[in-house]
């Protein structure tokens, strides 16, 4: 029965998921989970170049993995033959790798996991197993969404969040910096968590959102970026017209460029620690982890804030 009265609830804009048609669960890594206990492979091919959290199913489950080489268009190196009961996993990077992923689907087929926690707005390609993690675009602590074809795993209880936002409301009410343990605490609590349904509140924050202005916004700050850094970039891609970006990777050679971020209080992540360790010192994924700068371009920031940037590069 519903409660009635009491204290104000907070309000949020009733509205629809984004990926209204997939399946709602708690996080990314329990996506893959659900794909790997339902298809059943015997062995999946990963990219080294990709976040250490991808492992953790295929080490709960006690399925083995390889690793494949990227190239500088953040493609496969060498030609994957797969064998029988074997998978392909392949990231969206920065969510710029739309039509390879569409290559890749008709190459492999149902082989193929399509990783997109990269490519939040890019939507599945038909009849391939593909994963999404929110909180990498919007401010939700977890949650993600599952497109698959697969037998329904027995999922028995739902998420609950409210422990992990406290990083999102002192951003609000203080800054980034005085929320960052409690960010790390809420990214230490999704790891190991059983496959649970997307919590109550999760599920309430992503309906609340205005997604063509998300949108219209990060491709903004994407193109003006490009405009300005693209001869400065070692990196050169192609966005596609309905590509909306995670970041805008800046490939340097200017070591020094991310300490002199930092002093100014621009946060530049590292994707990924672990891989230097996966792929060895000398590998073009070290080069990546150690060099590249995904620079941010979310929602929350307007031109003023894109060309504090460019001008911190360029001078």
């Amino acid at each position: 029965m519903k409660s009635i009265g009491g204290y104000p609830e907070l309000e949020l804009r009733p509205g629809e998921h984004y990926h209204s048609k997939a399946l709602r669960l708690n996080t990314a890594r329990n996506a893959f989970e659900y794909i790997l206990r339902s298809r059943g492979y015997s062995l999946v091919y990963i990219p080294y170049y990709t976040c250490e959290a991808v492992t953790e199913p295929l080490r709960k489950l006690g399925i083995p993995w390889k690793f494949y080489h990227i190239n500088d268009r953040f493609e496969l190196a060498n030609r994957i033959t797969l064998g029988q009961s074997e998978a392909l996993l392949y990231t969206n990077y920065f969510g710029i790798k739309e039509e390879y992923c569409r290559a890749l689907a008709q190459k492999y087929g149902q082989s193929l996991i399509l990783d997109y926690s990269q490519a939040f707005f890019d939507m599945p390609q038909d009849g391939i197993d593909t994963f999404y993690s929110p909180r990498k675009f919007i401010g939700v602590s977890d949650g993600a969404y599952l497109y698959t074809s697969a037998k329904d795993y027995n999922i028995e209880e739902k998420d609950q969040s409210y422990s992990r936002m406290i990083y999102l409301l002192k951003r609000i009410d203080e800054s980034p910096e005085s929320g960052y343990a409690d960010f790390q605490y809420s990214e230490k609590e999704i790891c190991n968590q059983p496959i649970k349904y997307m919590s109550v509140i999760t599920d309430r924050l992503l309906r609340s959102i205005d997604y063509d202005y998300i949108k219209k916004v990060r491709r903004e700050n994407f193109m003006l970026l490009e405009q300005r850094l693209e001869s400065s970039n070692e990196l050169s891609f192609v966005l596609s017209p309905d590509s909306v970006p995670l970041a805008y990777p800046y490939l340097t050679y200017d070591t020094s460029l991310r300490a002199k971020m930092l002093k100014e209080r621009i946060y530049i992540p590292t994707y990924w620690p672990n891989v230097s360790e996966w792929a060895g010192s000398n590998s073009y994924e070290s080069l990546l982890a150690s060099t590249l700068l995904p620079l941010p371009i979310g929602q929350t920031y307007n031109a003023s804030d894109i060309n504090r940037i460019i001008n911190l590069i360029s001078n």
